[in-house]
């Protein structure tokens, strides 16, 4: 997806009609090859999986030292949940390299961290803001544990 596709403006601008139906033609050409929601979706998740990883191991790293009468529940709980993140993580990059999608951390701003994505001979940029990397880590953590929970609830059962 281009800076052009669904912006009206681009079309008042003094832009030749044949390069106007170049780019419709080259667009109807090749979809396939235009990275689509889903993959970026994929992408999104294979950025934000590592910083996952940081955190559940910075918690292990505190819980170890604690006296706490449950610690073991806990260690056993977080290197689950990283069991399952590494899953994931694999499964992402298999499934992106089937699909010929390569990424590179490209820049990072204040608030904004930019990856390069390579799909199927496009290059695109995509960013994160800080917030949306906390929020989908949030909802992805929780989603681990609500897993892990429902694990335990069926196993006790």
């Amino acid at each position: 997806m281009t800076k052009l596709d669904g912006n009206e403006r681009w079309k008042t601008k003094m832009i030749m009609t044949e390069h106007v139906e170049q780019y419709e033609e080259q667009q109807r050409e090749n979809p396939d090859k235009m990275i689509t929601m889903e993959e970026r979706t994929m992408v999104r998740d294979l950025i934000l999986l590592p910083y996952i990883d940081t955190m559940v191991s910075k918690s292990l790293k505190e819980i170890e030292p604690s006296s706490n009468i449950l610690k073991r529940a806990y260690l056993m709980a977080g290197e689950a949940i990283q069991r399952r993140i590494m899953q994931d993580t694999y499964r992402l990059q298999k499934e992106l390299k089937q699909r010929n999608i390569k990424m590179l951390a490209d820049e990072q701003d204040d608030y904004i961290t930019y990856y390069k994505i390579f799909c199927r001979g496009y290059q695109e940029r995509f960013g994160l803001t800080r917030d949306v990397m906390r929020t989908e880590i949030s909802l992805r953590l929780t989603k681990y544990t609500s897993e892990l929970g429902s694990i335990l609830k069926d196993y006790l059962k």
